[in-house]
């Protein structure tokens, strides 16, 4: 759909693009009913799915939305619509006016730990209220994090969010769901998603804030899931007092990983100028416990911006 594209669903104008991932493209749109800007999410199917196939994945993303749409906090960018529109989802989002934590690391460098302790508070306390109403996230990464002028930190792009009873890792067409160097160990095992998942992708999250890279990331997806799985980040060179926080929250481990409520108090303490302990350089020590199954294998053949819904 080109940028000259008129109304979707009767009432939101689209006026331009404002981000692109491999599964979607955000506009910036006007409600016509409403008078006010939203950001609309264009969900792009994989585009080998069969007419069968397809209907599932726009099921689920109604499914996925409507839990979403379940989170009232501040911290988190509210989901307003769903529908149908051109074969495809589309969902409407609340704009927020931001750029996101992944644009500022790119442009600006790694960010003092004091502050990336800041933004992890915030983000958080929104997976607290999502987690509270059952729904996990699924896709924590620093372009999903908006950071606005008056310092506030708001998780968007709930798009792949779910109930924590249809955590599934992978969909009925075989393909993993989520980023993969910010996927947590359990999921690219296999295995469901839970609460620790999201935090998993949290600790990754703040790694690259205050690092300045992706610890796992690697040249394609198979060999960055492989190292999710068995390789240990490179040591910690600028975490400082940060440090102990990123260490429990990226043990391979979930019932080892550090939970919300200490991750919270920690990161309270390094805002109130507090050290929870001697940390840099860090290196992250050996998991006692790591998932044993294979990668999954891939499935068969067939700018400063308002919104940082992407999924890439």
């Amino acid at each position: 759909m080109s940028e000259s594209a008129g109304m979707v669903g009767g009432r939101y104008r689209l006026l331009r693009t404002i981000g692109q991932g491999g599964m979607g493209t955000v506009w910036q749109a006007h409600d016509e009913v409403l008078g006010r800007d939203v950001a609309v999410k264009e969900v792009h199917p994989p585009p080998d799915l069969t007419g069968a196939e397809r209907d599932v994945f726009s099921g689920r993303t109604f499914r996925e939305a409507r839990a979403a749409g379940r989170v009232a906090h501040p911290g988190v960018a509210a989901v307003y619509d769903v529908l149908e529109e051109h074969g495809h989802p589309w969902i409407v989002m609340q704009l927020v006016r931001s750029r996101t934590l992944g644009e500022l690391v790119r442009e600006n460098g790694p960010m003092p730990p004091a502050r990336a302790a800041a933004v992890g508070l915030q983000v958080l306390e929104a997976l607290r209220a999502a987690h509270a109403a059952g729904v996990l996230h699924r896709d924590v990464k620093p372009d999903n994090v908006l950071l606005t002028d008056d310092g506030r930190a708001v998780l968007t792009d709930f798009g792949i969010a779910t109930t924590e009873d249809e955590a599934a890792p992978v969909t009925r067409t075989g393909i993993l769901l989520g980023t993969p160097a910010f996927i947590a160990p359990e999921r690219a095992a296999g295995g469901q998603a839970s609460p620790a998942s999201d935090l998993w992708s949290l600790g990754v999250t703040l790694y690259v804030a205050v690092e300045g890279h992706s610890p796992f990331r690697r040249p394609n997806a198979l060999a960055t899931l492989g190292a999710v799985l068995h390789a240990e980040p490179a040591p910690l060179a600028r975490a400082g007092v940060l440090a102990p926080v990123l260490l429990g929250l990226l043990r391979k481990n979930p019932a080892e990983r550090m939970p919300l409520e200490e991750a919270a108090m920690r990161l309270h303490a390094i805002m109130a100028g507090g050290t929870p302990e001697p940390t840099a350089p860090v290196v992250i020590p050996p998991q006692r416990t790591a998932p044993t199954a294979e990668p999954p294998q891939p499935p068969p053949p067939g700018r400063r911006s308002p919104v940082g819904a992407l999924m890439a």
